[in-house]
């Protein structure tokens, strides 16, 4: 599957906005990706995991454990593992800081990939990579359904993305002038109370 097949099945789930877009990580775009839209639709889920699986296999090999944040990571996370005969778990916010619960674990020797839904900044996956580092089991890598970074993103590990693309963000304080005269708004989902 191609960048372009990816940003289709985003644009026929109508989850590919222009606009003015606070992300998750507070910088600003005019282009949002509503992978919620995307991953609510368990046909288009497992088209895109499949195809992520597949490159995940040919880049790490064999994988134990899939590992994502919540709330981004935990569809992907899942799909993926599914498709690479795998567990898949979860990490989430406790005082601010990503944690393993519910009873999760990985055993040594464990493989495990870190798996996302859109990255931009990489935060939350070196957040999931802090994370892992308290429990055994060897972090391979990473993976997601779209790089919006283009490949520049710090994750804190290989990434394998089905997807990469370069979408224009910004500081707050450098938004351009034509992007300002629209109100932004914040669709995601991080920093919610």
């Amino acid at each position: 599957m191609k960048t372009e097949d990816v940003l289709d099945i985003f644009r026929d789930a109508g989850a590919l906005f222009n606009g003015h877009f606070i992300l998750s990580s507070g910088r600003r775009s005019p282009v949002f990706l509503q992978k919620a839209l995307v991953f609510s639709r368990p046909d288009l889920s497992e088209k895109l995991c499949a195809a992520l699986a597949e490159k995940v296999r040919a880049q790490f090999g064999e994988i134990d454990v899939v590992a994502g944040p919540a709330v981004g990571g935990i569809i992907p996370g899942y799909e993926t593992a599914r498709h690479l005969g795998a567990r898949a778990i979860f990490a989430e916010r406790v005082d601010g800081k990503l944690t393993f619960r519910r009873g999760f674990a990985i055993q040594p020797g464990e493989r495990v990939l870190i798996c996302e839904d859109i990255v931009t900044t990489g935060l939350s996956f070196r957040e999931t990579v802090e994370a892992l580092a308290d429990l055994p089991g060897e972090v391979v890598g990473g993976a997601c359904t779209i790089d919006r970074s283009g490949g520049t993103a710090d994750v804190g590990c290989e990434l394998v993305a089905l997807a990469s693309v370069q979408f224009p963000d910004y500081a707050p304080e450098d938004v351009p002038a034509d992007l300002a005269k629209i109100e932004a708004v914040k669709p995601g989902s991080r920093g919610l109370a």
